[in-house]
């Protein structure tokens, strides 16, 4: 584990720059899961990540001649940021490689925090890709790497997050939620914990479609996965770290993985329920607690809100992936007959509450049938048995799109 004396000299390190961000009691969610609820709210950084922290103390501790250099870094966004923020305030040039998937709000992000002091580059569809390309660069050049996450100076900074935790707050911390994707993160609050709150129980997070923890625990050491799903971009990555990998397993008690459409769920209540904005990494946790409501029953719990940077042009999607989850919005391909009053017979099959959201019928000459596609959205997610049983009975020819994935990723 990082030792408590790195994880102490890397707040003085950042002390100018980071925000000490403040852990609030939420008592909605208190309420809802009978215990106490406390939020390490991240989101509130300058760059709305807790990345500052380790990017910042990594090139702080850099000698000058290396940061004279420049740095080069690769990042889904977040990492990226901090960087920025880091070579504007160091005065020192960042190249930075970023996915071209990157939500357009992380990008000029962190143009705004790096100015004429970082150069992006965009390549690869994941975080691995546009890192390969990155440690490629920083070889042939001679030129630093920042590494987000397998690096002892950005764990160490990154730690500064759990010894705020216990300072501020007042009670015995019991359980621990902590978002992982590279696990830098998890192992600078984890080494921390262990060292100053060794009882407290603490739960790691991934997005199930980038599960590189879980299947480096599986394996016994850290494997490349060869797809994942980079929604969850703050988190989605291939392999996670060497270093980080050996302490996670040593500081974690549990490991969860968490559906993308929960995690998206969770997003809209924050913004409906709490008016906080996070990033699908900063919801997991949330995402999480239904899973736990037991354990955590009359126990202290704290959550790190670890981003806040999501793209509104982003909201369709995590709607439409919440729904998807929730059971409430159904796809199906209809043949209906083509003759007048076919649509009429199939729309009286319909419930009160059920919405066509989308309708697509092109007719076909010389044929009996012309096939829909329909997306239905329910009340309830019982409301579709109900819908599929009328048509049934009714005798409509029907295909189920939501299990059929070569079909659902064209209209999802």
């Amino acid at each position: 584990m990082i030792p408590a004396e790195f994880i102490e000299r890397a707040a003085l390190n950042i002390r100018d720059v980071a925000s000490r961000t403040p852990l609030l009691h939420n008592a909605n969610l208190s309420r809802k899961y009978e215990c106490n609820i406390f939020l390490k709210r991240e989101d509130m950084q300058p760059v709305r990540s807790f990345k500052i922290r380790g990017a910042y103390n990594k090139m702080k501790m850099m000698p000058e001649e290396q940061l004279l250099k420049g740095v080069i870094c690769a990042s889904a966004g977040n990492h990226a940021q901090g960087v920025a923020f880091a070579c504007a305030a160091l005065r020192a040039h960042g190249t930075i490689y970023m996915p071209t998937t990157t939500p357009k709000q992380k990008i000029s992000k962190v143009q705004h925090f790096g100015g004429d002091w970082v150069d992006i580059r965009l390549i690869g569809d994941t975080f691995d890709d546009a890192s390969k390309v990155a440690l490629d660069h920083a070889v042939s050049s001679g030129i630093p790497y920042i590494h987000p996450f397998n690096d002892p100076e950005v764990i160490a900074g990154q730690g500064t997050i759990a010894r705020e935790i216990l300072e501020d707050i007042k009670v015995p911390v019991d359980v621990l939620f902590v978002a992982v994707g590279g696990g830098g993160l998890l192992a600078g609050v984890g080494s921390w914990f262990r060292q100053k709150s060794p009882s407290t129980r603490i739960i790691a997070l991934e997005a199930e479609g980038a599960p590189a923890l879980e299947r480096a625990l599986v394996n016994k050491s850290p494997v490349l996965l060869e797809h994942i799903d980079s929604f969850a971009d703050g988190i989605a990555v291939k392999q996670v770290g060497d270093l980080t990998y050996g302490i996670c397993r040593e500081v974690i008690d549990d490991i969860r993985l968490i559906p993308e459409g929960k995690i998206c769920s969770s997003i809209l209540s924050l913004y409906n329920d709490e008016a906080i904005v996070v990033e699908p990494a900063g919801a997991i946790s949330f995402a999480a607690l239904d899973d736990y409501r037991e354990e955590i029953r009359w126990k202290n719990v704290v959550i790190i809100v670890c981003g806040g940077n999501n793209d509104i042009t982003r909201t369709e999607e995590i709607r439409e992936r919440a729904l998807l989850w929730e059971g409430r919005k159904h796809y199906f391909i209809i043949r209906f007959p083509q003759r007048a009053g076919a649509l009429r017979d199939f729309l009286q099959l319909l419930g009160p509450d059920d919405d066509i959201a989308r309708f697509e019928y092109t007719k076909k000459t010389s044929r009996d049938t012309g096939p829909a596609i329909v997306g239905i959205e329910f009340k309830s997610a019982d409301d579709v048995k109900l819908l599929t049983d009328r048509m049934t009975t009714a005798g409509i020819d029907f295909e189920y799109l939501n299990n059929n994935p070569m079909l659902f990723e064209m209209l999802v």
